[in-house]
């Protein structure tokens, strides 16, 4: 009787716990590509589900502290199939936002949805979000592994996971070392790969990329870029300005705890606060002067060179060619993005 009633009971727990497996969509249902995949993703279409799914809206989001506006009456929105660049100044009030969109600190005013709910309101919030703002929080005498299995076993994840995202981010032979051991370099990609766990739809990174070496930026800029083009919302703070250059599809920039710019990042970059500058190589640049007229502003560079402000290379070409005289380089600096943040936020707090 004793051996029947045990069998019994095993044989409950079993089919109920197959029941809730059964229950939980699979991770395919909700239109994101496996964790697993990411190495080969490709891009596809973007169903307009995923779209409301992940989108990240934020509307009036401020945040007082007693005698500080950390943030101020923010509005922005972060799309699917792109990764969006974070960008400001150190206590610019860039990790308090996100603080704030992942639920961890209440705003005074404004709100901030994710595919249309606050974090808090989330079913599921693991498998809906993943994030990453401080590279150090693990237990320092646990096991990368061990970490994250913990966290697969709090949310209900299977404990194979915490296997694959090691493999994912490149810890696989590191996954039974202690974390006490972890380089910083080691402790960013743990971290990606707990903010991976769920297999979210929506990733929320706070300077991932600090403490890699070359090689694991390199990883990284493939890694967003890929789950980017799988359809995956990626909302990115870092100060690494050449980096995200090359990486976002858009810019948000914020001074002061108020926006200073958000569009693609061709545009911000092009949105400086002054004009660009053509550097000329001639050998009669006082005639050059004279002939561009009061419009045009020549300082002195190296070995002869000046630079010229307020008209472009074209004018300078024409004005050139009516003098009759030899140009031996006329080159337009280019903008990156480095010089559109400085002037930008300097523009801002000269405003303030």
């Amino acid at each position: 009787m004793v051996i029947m009633l045990g069998v019994l009971i095993i044989g409950g727990a079993v089919w109920f716990v197959r029941r809730q497996a059964a229950s939980r969509p699979p991770l395919a249902d909700r239109q994101t590509v496996p964790i697993s995949a990411a190495r080969s993703l490709a891009p596809h279409p973007v169903a307009a589900a995923a779209l409301d799914f992940g989108r990240i809206e934020v509307s009036g989001l401020t945040k007082q502290y007693p005698g500080v506006t950390a943030v101020q009456d923010l509005t922005f929105v972060v799309e699917p199939g792109s990764v969006t660049g974070f960008l400001g100044p150190n206590g610019s009030g860039k990790t308090t936002t996100l603080r704030m969109i992942l639920g961890l600190v209440a705003p005074t005013a404004g709100t901030v949805t994710i595919g249309g709910a606050r974090y808090a309101d989330l079913a599921e919030p693991v498998r809906r979000v993943g994030g990453l703002l401080d590279a150090s929080a693990a237990h320092a005498g646990r096991t990368g592994r061990d970490h994250l299995r913990i966290i697969c076993r709090a949310a209900g994840l299977p404990a194979s996971r915490a296997d694959e995202v090691l493999g994912v981010v490149g810890l696989t032979a590191a996954g039974r070392r202690k974390f006490r051991e972890y380089s910083l370099g080691m402790r960013q990609r743990l971290g990606v790969a707990a903010a991976l766990l769920g297999d979210p739809q929506v990733l929320i990174l706070d300077e991932p990329a600090n403490g890699l070496d070359p090689e694991g930026i390199r990883w990284m800029r493939g890694l967003l870029r890929a789950l980017a083009d799988a359809g995956r919302t990626i909302l990115l703070s870092s100060h690494q300005l050449a980096e995200m250059e090359l990486l976002a599809d858009d810019l948000i920039i914020i001074a002061g705890g108020r926006l200073v710019a958000h569009g693609g990042t061709a545009a911000v970059t092009s949105s400086l606060c002054g004009a660009g500058r053509t550097l000329v190589r001639t050998p009669e640049a006082a005639q050059l002067a004279a002939e561009l007229g009061a419009a045009a502003v020549l300082t002195p560079g190296a070995d002869g060179d000046v630079y010229v402000m307020g008209v472009d290379a074209v004018a300078i070409g024409d004005a050139a060619r009516r003098l009759g005289i030899p140009l031996y380089q006329l080159v337009s600096e280019r903008r990156d993005l480095e010089a559109a943040f400085l002037e930008l936020t300097a523009c801002t707090a000269a405003i303030r």
